[in-house]
């Protein structure tokens, strides 16, 4: 999957059986993942921190969208303001 912001391209890649489930257990936030899982959200995080990548650009992850049926939304998103 690639996305592009303010002209810039990212390439997000999943890996091979790639499984990811985010849970909220009443004030926390719970991100299980097998192995594949945990490489693709660290890839994605890298790509979101390439040099060039502008602020505020995110990915949207979702039950239809590479996340378990049942899952929460979750948003990755770049923030350079402190």
């Amino acid at each position: 999957m690639s996305a592009v912001t303010d002209g810039t391209t990212r390439v997000f890649t999943w890996e091979e059986g790639a499984r990811i489930e985010v849970r909220n257990l009443g004030g926390e936030i719970v991100i299980e993942a097998n192995a594949a899982g945990l490489k693709t959200l660290a890839g994605h995080l890298l790509t979101l921190a390439q040099d060039g990548t502008p602020d505020g650009a995110h990915l949207h992850l979702e039950k239809n969208n590479g996340l378990e049926d049942g899952s929460l939304g979750l948003v990755l998103e770049r923030s350079d303001v402190e």
